[in-house]
């Protein structure tokens, strides 16, 4: 019996109705999305250039940077490769084994300027296990709520916050109130269709327990920066030098900014941190309103792009995964340019892809790398 043409369209075609000839590019070979990716080697090399500025033209500083970006450039590659339905078999397993990773800062963990935050490791160096666990948790959430009906129960809510709520109190321990730990599993939450009562009602819940949190919870450092937010000349040489020298870095860029290389704030050392959390504050003094907006329109094109493979997979993993990465990566650039801009209290929190860090870029360019794999394994 010879098959009918709908029948041999079916068998032919890939799921979303494109021909399999048409999808034979060399980037569909390599799992790679050419948007994405060029995207992403744009912010690298943006970021190499503005640490080469920060630090003083610290070749070896760039250098270890640039080693990190090779390294997260292979783990994207080798990444994607993977199928989803790999990550989400396995995903539980990496959970468990970023928190032993946290257990572990606590019992033979690195202590810098009183936390406890690092480990070393033999053959590799310091790292910050933190960062890796902001790789697990969209992972583990997303795994969580693929196995389930959407909207998802109350229940499942309370499982999923518990889950998040875990390595947040390790965290808490070293001590080190990252709430950026916990955002992509609220991320995934949001996605999966969570009641918009059941948000407003933890908002009021939050709101509740404010005043509890800040007098049991924050340390004294921690309330000084939220204090120094709303006030920093109440202690311009002290907690609220930082915000202060940021403004007049952003602000002293104008139009065009001073030229590459030419930013005084960082350079003559009133900026402070300024290779880390105020690299964006060196990045406006330099380049300006101009250099920032391009700057931001690369991050709109980075997170646009994530959330289309999320919306355009066919599988609940796939969807919650891309979406939440895309939302993070959101999150961190508002979180840090509001940071030096003095809305938001200074976290420590790195600008994605531009800070000096590398832990941070590692796992956010294999988070990259899942995501390309999800958009090509269809």
């Amino acid at each position: 019996m010879i098959p009918s043409p709908q029948y041999r369209f079916l068998r032919h075609s890939l799921r979303d109705g494109r021909s399999i000839k048409n999808d034979s590019s060399k980037w569909k070979k390599w799992h790679l999305d050419p948007w994405l990716l060029c995207f992403l080697v744009l912010n690298a090399a943006l970021g190499l250039m503005v640490i080469y500025s920060a630090s003083a033209q610290d070749s070896q500083m760039v250098l270890r940077q640039a080693i990190s970006f090779g390294v997260g450039f292979i783990a994207l590659f080798i990444c994607a490769q993977i199928p989803p339905k790999v990550y989400q078999a396995v995903s539980p397993y990496f959970y468990i084994f970023a928190l032993f990773m946290l257990v572990m800062v606590l019992v033979i963990g690195e202590t810098r300027m009183g936390a406890k935050r690092w480990i070393s490791l033999p053959g590799i160096g310091s790292m910050q296990p933190s960062e890796f666990m902001k790789f697990a948790m969209p992972l583990m959430m997303a795994w969580y709520f693929s196995r389930r009906p959407f909207p998802p129960k109350f229940l499942d809510i309370i499982i999923a916050l518990v889950l998040m709520i875990i390595p947040f109190v390790l965290v808490a321990l070293q001590p080190d109130l990252n709430i950026g730990l916990i955002i992509p599993g609220i991320f995934v939450l949001f996605l999966s269709g969570m009641s918009w009562k059941l948000i407003v009602g933890a908002l009021s819940a939050f709101a509740v327990a404010a005043p509890a949190l800040w007098m049991f919870v924050l340390q004294e450092y921690q309330k000084k920066r939220v204090l120094t937010l709303f006030d920093p000349e109440s202690d311009a040489l002290g907690a609220g030098w930082n915000i202060i020298q940021s403004k007049i870095a952003i602000g002293s860029g104008g139009l065009t900014g001073k030229g590459y290389l030419e930013g005084t704030q960082s350079h003559l050392g009133y900026l402070p941190e300024h290779h880390t959390d105020f690299i964006m504050s060196t990045y406006a003094e330099e380049f300006g309103f101009i250099g920032v907006f391009l700057l931001i329109s690369l991050f709109a094109a980075i997170i646009i792009r994530c959330l289309m493979i999320g919306m355009n997979s066919f599988h609940n993993f796939g969807r919650l995964f891309a979406g939440a990465i895309g939302l993070t990566f959101f999150f961190f650039v508002f979180l840090s340019s509001g940071m030096v801009s003095g809305i938001l209290p200074v976290t420590g929190d790195p600008l994605p892809l531009m800070s000096y860090g590398g832990t941070a870029v590692i796992s956010m360019l294999a988070s990259m790398g899942i995501v390309m794999s999800i958009h090509s394994h269809r």
